[in-house]
């Protein structure tokens, strides 16, 4: 529910939702999802069965009105990034689950996002491809110098990706800080046997 208000698909009842200083929701003012610059990859990646890998990277783009030659030069760098860019014509079912996951990802850093939202990437992946998904991620997260909100019920993940983890329970934040710092200093129960 929180990507989904980040990304403008719900309206909080309450708050503000604010990226650097830019106000994208509170009680005046609400950005549509294509004026945010944010790019979500949904925990089901979302693909388009009927579209190629380089239709489904382009949706976003056409409905920010790119123009075509602009869009195919998007769609190629965002598949290099993803390291994709020999399968843009395939389609998804043609594909394994770690290259699904990466059209999805391709999909959301083709319009060059500040925020990035990633709702449980890894659940559908094996657990030798999670790994693997997981440290191309963060290298992924270092080249970008985006924001990146990543949800997951993974402890290892939250540990091993996150600069800075909020631990929620019932749409309440029980604390917020470095991994090893909520590790090492819960701040209560709940938390404690969560990590």
């Amino acid at each position: 529910t929180v990507l989904r208000m980040v990304a403008g698909l719900e309206h909080p009842s309450s708050g503000k939702i604010l990226v650097g200083d830019n106000i994208f929701c509170d009680a005046q003012t609400f950005v549509p999802p294509h004026l945010r610059g944010v790019g979500m990859v949904f925990q089901s990646y979302a693909l388009w069965p009927h579209k190629t890998v380089a239709e489904n990277v382009s949706f976003p783009l056409e409905i920010q009105k790119i123009a075509r030659d602009q869009r195919e030069v998007k769609i190629q760098e965002a598949l290099k990034l993803v390291a994709l860019d020999g399968l843009a014509h395939r389609y998804p079912h043609e594909l394994s689950g770690g290259q699904q996951q990466r059209v999805a990802l391709a999909r959301a850093l083709a319009q060059k996002p500040r925020v990035l939202l990633l709702d449980e990437p890894l659940s559908n992946l094996d657990a030798k491809l999670r790994v693997q998904m997981r440290t191309d991620i963060a290298k992924l997260h270092k080249r970008l110098n985006a924001t990146i909100i990543y949800v997951t019920h993974d402890q290892t993940e939250a540990m091993t990706m996150a600069d800075r983890i909020t631990i929620m329970k019932d749409v309440l934040v029980q604390q917020i800080g470095k991994p090893q710092n909520v590790y090492d200093h819960p701040a209560n129960m709940f938390v404690a046997g969560f990590m």
